[in-house]
C-alpha cells in the first residue's frame, strides 16, 4: 500500500479501487469515509468488475455535493443533528410563545381593495413569478405533469396556459398604468424536477410557450437528495443496486438555492425588479389574489407577505403566526396546524386554538404557500444563508425506542420556511382574502376527497373547477348582475354546488374596476348558462343568458351583447372515475360537459 493510500485503511474494499479513482473522486471518497459512510463500498467488487457502475457513483456522489448548499458532508452532518432532535422528542418551538402576528385583511370590491388591486397591476411590471412545479399529479389519480391539468373543462385550458395568459395580462395592464413606451416584459421562472422537467418543456414548446417570448421563461432543475438509513445519518444504497445511492425530493424550499445559484436575482435587480412572487402548481383561483396582495406589498413596504385565508380554529392547515423567543428572537411563519394547537395550550392560552366570536375563525391565518418577497433584501439574506432553507426530517420509526426506521428516509425544507432567518427588523406579514376568491387547490384523488369530512374542503378536480365557477360568478353578482342560485350535485362522491359555468380569459377582467366596467346591472344570466369571454373589450349591456354563449374577439375588435340568448346549452354528466374509457383528465372530476346547442361569437 503506497503511503498516500493509508486514509482508505479501514476500508478494503475502496482500497482496491483506488487505481479507478480521478483525485477529484478521491476527494469525495475520503469526505464519505470522514463522514462515517464506510458502509457504502463495504460490498464494491475487485477493480476490473463494474467498472462503469463505479464511475457513476461517484457521478452520483458529485451531484449530490454540488447540489447542495455547504456539500453533502453539510447534509449528513445537518441530518445527523435533526435525526438526534427527533429521537429525542425535542420541539423546534421550545421556548417561543405565539402571538397574533400584523397583517392585512382585505375585504372583496370594496374602496381599499380596489385601490390595493390598481397599485398591485401598476407595480406588476417589477415583479418576477416563480413557478413551484416539481411534482407529477399521481396524487390526484392522473399520471402527467399537474401544470398539464385543465383548469377547467369548459374551455380545457391547463393550468400553465391559464398561469402564462394572467402574467401577461398583468404585463400590459402594468404598461398602460405606468404610461410605459417600453413594454417590461415579466420574467417567469419555473422549479422542475426529475419527474417533471422534459414533460414540462414539451408543454412549453408545443404551445408555443401560450405566448410568452422564450427569453422570458427560465426553468431551473431541483436535484434530489440522499436517504438515510439510520440515527447515525449512513446514507442508503438503492435496495436494486450497491453502487447507487437512494434519493428523494427535498422539497420546495430548494427554490431559493436554485435561485441564489442560478445569477438571475442579480440580474433582475439590476433592471430595476422589485418583488418575487412564489405560487404552486394548481390553484386556479390564484391570479385573482395576486394584484391586491402585490399592491398590500407595495404600500406597506413588505419584505415578506404571506398570502393567507381565513381558517377555523385546528383546520388542516397551517397557520401563520409570530414566534417570540425567551431571548428576544422573533419570527412570523407558518406553524404547522398540529403543532400550533399545542404550542398555545402549552404557553398559557388554556383552550388551545379556538376561533374569535366575532369573525367565526382562528385569529391566526391559513397560509397558503404563496409568497411575495422584496427582492433587495431577499438578496442580502441569500447572500448569508447561500439559499439554505431550515430543514426537517420525519421518520418513521418501527417501535417507540426510536432506534430504527420502517424505511429510509431524507431531509425536507419547504419555501414558506424563508423567514425563519430573517432578522428582527424585517417586515414580514399577511395579506388574507376570502377563500373563494383566492384559494382552491386540487391536489387529492376522487377517493380521498370522497372521505374528507361533511363540511370541509375537498380540494380535488371536482371543487377546484367548481370553484373557478362560484369566484366568477360571485364577482360577477358583486358588480351587479343577476345571477341565479348554484344547485347542489354530486360528483366522485363529493357534493358541490353547481353555478353558472362562467369563464373569461385575463385580459378580459384581470381586477375587479375591469369587471364593473364592461357589465351593468341589466343583465342576467341563469344556473343552467356557459358564458365563455374570450377577448379584451366585450361588454355585457342588458345581456339576459339562458343557455351558452361562446365570444371569441380578436385585439382591438369592440362587441357590445344586449338582448335575450336562449338555448339548449351545456350540460354536466355525470361519470365514474373508474370508468378507464373516459380520460383521466375528465374523470377525475366525476363529470363532463355535453355540448347540445350554443350560440358562438366571432
Amino acid at each position: 500500500m503506497a503511503a498516500d493510500e493509508g486514509w482508505a485503511s479501514s476500508c478494503p474494499a475502496l482500497l482496491k479501487n483506488l487505481s479507478l479513482l480521478s483525485p477529484q473522486q478521491i476527494e469525495l471518497a475520503k469526505m464519505l469515509l470522514k463522514e462515517g459512510q464506510k458502509h457504502i463500498f463495504d460490498e464494491w467488487s475487485d477493480a476490473d468488475l463494474d467498472v462503469e457502475k463505479k464511475k457513476a457513483f461517484f457521478d452520483q456522489v458529485a451531484l449530490l455535493d454540488s447540489s447542495y448548499p455547504g456539500g453533502l458532508s453539510s447534509y449528513i452532518e445537518n441530518a445527523r443533528q435533526l435525526l438526534a432532535d427527533s429521537k429525542a422528542g425535542k420541539n423546534p418551538y421550545d421556548g417561543f410563545t405565539p402571538s397574533v402576528p400584523a397583517g392585512e385583511v382585505l375585504t372583496f370590491g370594496d374602496e381599499n381593495f380596489m385601490k390595493l388591486e390598481e397599485a398591485g397591476v401598476k407595480e406588476a411590471r417589477n415583479a418576477i413569478f416563480v413557478l413551484v412545479a416539481g411534482g407529477l399529479g399521481e396524487r390526484l389519480g392522473y399520471k402527467g405533469i399537474k401544470l398539464a391539468l385543465p383548469v377547467e373543462t369548459t374551455t380545457g385550458k391547463c393550468f400553465l396556459q391559464h398561469y402564462i395568459e394572467s402574467i401577461l395580462a398583468l404585463q400590459e395592464a402594468s404598461a398602460e398604468f405606468a404610461q410605459a413606451e417600453l413594454l417590461a416584459k415579466i420574467p417567469l421562472v419555473i422549479m422542475t424536477s426529475d419527474d417533471t422537467h422534459a414533460r414540462t418543456v414539451e408543454l412549453l414548446e408545443s404551445n408555443s410557450y401560450f405566448g410568452m417570448e422564450l427569453s422570458q421563461v427560465k426553468l431551473l432543475k431541483q436535484e434530489k437528495v440522499a436517504c438515510l438509513a439510520d440515527n447515525d445519518a449512513r446514507l442508503a444504497l438503492d435496495p436494486n443496486d450497491k453502487y447507487k445511492i437512494q434519493t428523494k425530493p427535498h422539497g420546495h424550499g430548494d427554490v431559493h438555492s436554485l435561485l441564489y445559484t442560478s445569477g438571475l436575482l442579480e440580474q433582475w435587480k439590476e433592471t430595476g425588479r422589485r418583488w418575487v412572487l412564489f405560487f404552486q402548481d394548481t390553484n386556479g383561483l390564484l391570479f385573482k389574489a395576486i394584484p391586491a396582495s402585490l399592491g398590500v406589498s407595495a404600500t406597506k413596504g413588505y419584505n415578506v407577505n404571506s398570502l393567507a385565508v381565513p381558517r377555523k380554529a385546528k383546520e388542516a392547515i397551517g397557520g401563520i403566526t409570530k414566534l417570540t423567543h425567551a431571548d428576544g428572537r422573533t419570527m412570523v411563519i407558518n406553524v404547522e396546524y398540529n403543532q400550533l394547537d399545542p404550542l398555545l395550550r402549552a404557553t398559557g392560552h388554556s383552550d388551545g386554538d379556538v376561533n374569535d366570536p366575532e369573525t367565526g375563525f382562528s385569529p391566526y391565518p391559513g397560509n397558503i404557500n404563496q409568497l411575495i418577497l422584496e427582492l433587495g433584501s431577499y438578496i442580502e439574506e441569500l447572500k448569508k444563508t447561500q439559499g439554505a432553507i431550515a430543514e426537517f426530517v420525519n421518520p418513521k420509526y418501527t417501535d417507540s425506542t426510536k432506534t430504527a426506521f420502517k424505511s429510509s428516509t431524507r431531509l425536507e425544507c419547504m419555501m414558506q420556511d424563508y423567514p425563519k432567518t430573517l432578522p428582527p427588523s424585517a417586515k414580514v406579514g399577511f395579506t388574507v382574502m376570502d377563500t373563494w376568491l383566492a384559494y382552491a387547490p386540487v391536489k387529492n384523488n376522487p377517493e380521498d376527497a370522497a372521505k374528507v369530512p361533511k363540511g370541509n374542503p375537498y380540494h380535488s378536480a371536482t371543487s377546484g373547477e367548481m370553484a373557478i365557477y362560484r369566484a366568477n360568478s360571485l364577482i360577477l353578482r358583486k358588480a351587479g348582475l343577476t345571477i341565479s342560485e348554484p344547485l347542489k350535485d354530486v360528483f366522485n362522491g363529493q357534493e358541490v354546488e353547481v353555478w353558472p359555468r362562467v369563464t373569461w380569459s385575463p385580459k378580459w377582467a384581470l381586477i375587479f374596476k375591469d369587471v364593473k366596467e364592461k357589465v351593468n346591472n341589466k343583465c342576467s344570466i341563469t344556473q343552467r348558462s356557459t358564458l365563455v369571454v374570450n377577448g379584451q373589450k366585450v361588454s355585457l349591456d342588458g345581456l339576459n343568458l339562458d343557455g351558452t354563449l361562446i365570444i371569441n374577439v380578436t385585439d382591438g375588435a369592440e362587441v357590445k351583447l344586449s338582448g335575450v340568448v336562449l338555448n339548449k346549452g351545456w350540460s354536466l354528466q355525470p361519470v365514474d372515475y373508474k370508468d378507464n374509457t373516459i380520460p383521466e383528465k375528465i374523470r377525475i372530476r366525476g363529470f363532463k360537459i355535453e355540448k347540445v346547442e350554443q350560440l358562438e361569437i366571432n
